[in-house]
């Protein structure tokens, strides 16, 4: 008996220890994914504004660096209007072509911009085996080097708003889907994609973050991208209008400013996971 649980303890040490390495790498200059060129990266999103406000910057960072970028969005944001003359149709292409201005404006062409298109504030109630399969087959597909996603482990996304907490909760279970062909086997018999192992997460939104980039030379950048979200913002939440004036534009950059105020630095900050 004291034999296996030897065993079972240096097995343990073999397969978490990897995982513990790259933790720690992920603090050195050549692996730090702002340093990053030529890899591929996936952004899991909920809504067409959370990528822009969460990892808005290191998306910028890592386009620049020539990096394929792709974002993943899980609803049509179709809901979410005091305007009473608003429809449903007509909010989904608004809330569409905002988040293609704003990653234009990261350097993220539309055509890596993939939606599911799940209807607003139902993501919840979706069918949760076919959107963890929907996700999970992204990644095979893909085979990112990185993704970014909302922290499942935020204590706001466990309890508050759905959309974000069914989209962390559906992308976490996607990373283990992914490793194994017989969650889903016909993504290999019919479409021939190879199970695979996402490297490496970093969950924006997070409460407890572990790994932080300087964002100060794209800080305009990223207010600029958000500022793209019209829709988003009073008054046109309100009554809706393309057109966003320069005082709301200026109190949207001082609130991105101070959000991302560091010391003397912008900054995003994530939670970081080897081996997710």
């Amino acid at each position: 008996m004291k034999v296996c649980v030897h065993a079972v303890l240096v097995l343990s040490w073999i397969v978490l220890a990897p995982a513990a390495l790259a933790e720690q790498a992920g603090g050195a200059k050549g692996d730090r994914i702002e340093n990053w060129t030529g890899k591929t990266v996936m952004v899991f999103t909920p809504h067409p504004d959370d990528d822009t406000f969460g990892c808005g910057a290191i998306m910028a960072i890592l386009a620049k660096n020539k990096n394929r970028v792709i974002v993943v969005i899980y609803t049509n944001d179709n809901r979410g209007s005091r305007d009473l003359e608003m429809t449903r149709e007509r909010l989904a292409r608004i809330r569409k072509a905002e988040e293609e201005a704003a990653c234009e404006v990261l350097g993220i062409p539309k055509e890596n911009i993939i939606w599911l298109g799940y209807e607003d504030g139902d993501l919840e109630y979706a069918d949760p085996r076919r959107l963890r399969g929907e996700a999970c087959r992204l990644i095979k597909k893909y085979r990112p080097d990185a993704v970014f996603s909302i922290d499942p482990g935020s204590t706001h996304e466990r309890w508050h708003k759905t959309d974000h907490r069914m989209a962390a909760f559906i992308t976490k279970d996607a990373f283990l889907a992914a490793e194994w062909h017989l969650y889903y086997p016909h993504h290999w018999l019919v479409e021939k994609l190879k199970p695979y192992r996402v490297p490496v997460a970093y969950y924006y939104y997070a409460s407890e973050p572990n790994y932080t980039v300087d964002i100060t030379d794209v800080m305009e950048l990223k207010i600029k991208a958000v500022a793209k979200h019209v829709s988003q913002f009073p008054p046109s939440l309100d009554k809706y209008t393309p057109v966003m004036s320069e005082l709301v534009f200026q109190g949207i950059r001082a609130w991105g400013l101070s959000k991302s105020k560091d010391g003397d630095r912008y900054v995003e900050k994530f939670r970081r996971e080897a081996n997710p």
